[in-house]
């Protein structure tokens, strides 16, 4: 499908499921329950327009006064009271009084109402609308079919005045149907629905464009979150179509042995999975990559879902390891983060920022299975390849950690999917040689490379972790099934 004009919507995420943003000179519909974010979408719209594009726009608001608004807002640290000083947002109040009595006589129109729009945006040259909510007429006044009638012709006036325009409605249950959706559904052009259903014990925002009318968009749900200084952010796995391509470079891994079975190190860029059962050295293996990323010279970002700073910065003085230093030379960050104190999408908007910020050549995730307790296996998922999408679209090396399950059993539904999303996997097993307990090393996946197909054998001690050669023979698993001796 052809599309029509979009214009960006300043909505971190939404121009990407929406494949370009809001369509040009059209009413769009956000319907969603009370508190999900559609006030908010406005403003941002609104801001976006004025911080992208010198867009002037108007608020109209029918239930939270102007001040409410710009109070509320200043959460997201937006100084809307700057942008009505330079002439470029104006508000158009038609929020209730405490001392307003109203006496329904005659036939309702919005003549007046659309007059005042209309002086407003020619005053002040406004590119964009936003109008919060509609569902104030439908509960106000009970003919439907006239506030439809006065509805087409405010559409029709917005047309005239060659605005973009955004009209909010409420939805009163996640899974029913709006009372007025059929009503509001007719006249928009567009028609984006927010939610926040409940999954288990845990709550799930989404956003979908139920209707773009003749305009291609992305289908399906997708998450998003509310973050102060941000706003909504959509925590979308779509890629970005119009980034340059970016040369991968190979560089070395940080480790001499791992640059051998892997035919010369890392890609640039690359996700590299490390996957071993519980004490096989995955956190000693990540450090080491780690410090040799950062004896190379690359800056580094750390993020640990399971144990203090305190704890990892002694293990890796153990090994030899001075993350502090490299902490104080500005060559390292480190961030020590327990899942449970926030849902995975702030933190994954959270990690994605400090990640801008320090614009690093690597990071490093210990272990993304302490974020799968926090939520749903599609929430875990979506948001992990949001992750991975966005480290490769910034050309970043990213080295994640999971924890497998058993000692041998088979890798479990949620595994099976990260792994499809490396482009290298490593794996960390035990094996047992009469009564020996045996560690080793292999490369089971790696992309646009050869590699080495053996498992090599490993020890860890004091002074870190040492490659002892190839594992020979037949031995068998750390299981309660070794008699099977066949690998």
């Amino acid at each position: 499908m052809k599309s029509l004009n979009k214009i960006p919507s300043g909505i971190e995420g939404f121009d990407s499921i929406s494949m370009g943003g809001i369509p040009k000179e059209r009413m769009s519909l956000i319907m969603g329950t009370p508190g999900i974010g559609k006030t908010i979408f406005c403003v941002q719209y609104l801001l976006g327009g004025i911080e992208s594009a010198n867009e002037p726009g108007v608020f109209v608001t029918f239930e939270e006064s102007p001040d409410e608004i710009k109070l509320n807002m200043k959460g997201f640290g937006w100084d809307i009271q700057n942008y009505i000083d330079k002439g470029l947002l104006k508000f158009v109040d038609i929020s209730p009084r405490f001392n307003d009595n109203e006496t329904i006589m005659g036939e309702y129109d919005l003549s007046g109402l659309i007059l005042r729009i209309k002086s407003v945006v020619e005053q002040i040259g406004a590119k964009r609308i936003a109008i919060d909510s509609v569902a104030t007429l439908f509960n106000t006044y009970p003919n439907h079919n006239l506030i439809r009638r006065e509805i087409i012709k405010l559409k029709s006036c917005l047309k005239s005045l060659t605005v973009t325009s955004l009209l909010t409605s409420e939805r009163y249950d996640e899974t029913g149907v709006n009372s007025h959706f059929d009503v509001l559904d007719f006249v928009s052009d567009n028609v984006i629905v927010l939610k926040n259903q409940m999954f288990e014990e845990y709550r799930r925002r989404t956003i979908e464009i139920l209707k773009y009318r003749g305009a291609p968009h992305k289908k399906g749900q997708h998450s998003f979150t509310i973050k102060g200084g941000k706003g909504i952010t959509i925590i979308s796995f779509e890629r970005n179509p119009y980034l340059p391509d970016i040369e991968r470079k190979r560089t070395t891994t940080g480790i001499e042995k791992i640059d051998e079975i892997t035919s010369g190190g890392f890609f640039q860029g690359s996700s590299i999975l490390i996957s071993g059962q519980t004490g096989s050295g995955k956190t000693l293996l990540t450090l080491a990559l780690l410090n040799g990323a950062l004896k190379h010279g690359e800056r580094c970002i750390l993020f640990n879902f399971e144990e203090s700073n305190q704890q990892i910065y002694h293990k890796a003085k153990i090994w030899n390891i001075d993350l502090e230093k490299a902490e104080k030379d500005g060559q390292f960050r480190f961030f020590s983060i327990y899942p449970e104190s926030l849902g995975i999408e702030d933190l994954i908007t959270d990690m994605r920022s400090e990640i801008q910020i320090f614009s690093p050549d690597r990071i490093f995730i210990d272990s993304i299975s302490a974020l799968e307790r926090i939520t749903t296996p599609l929430t875990f998922r979506e948001s992990l390849i949001n992750l991975f999408l966005f480290a490769r679209e910034e050309n970043i090396i990213s080295v994640f950690t999971t924890t497998t399950p058993s000692f041998s059993g088979p890798i479990i539904g949620s595994e099976k999917h990260i792994s499809t999303l490396s482009d290298m996997v490593i794996l960390l097993r035990y094996f047992e040689n009469k009564g020996e307990l045996i560690r080793a090393l292999a490369i089971m996946k790696m992309r646009d490379s050869d590699h080495s197909k053996h498992f090599w054998k490993y020890m860890i001690d004091n002074n870190g972790i040492h490659f002892l050669g190839k594992l020979e023979g037949n031995v068998g698993l750390f299981s309660s099934m070794n008699n099977k001796r066949d690998l």
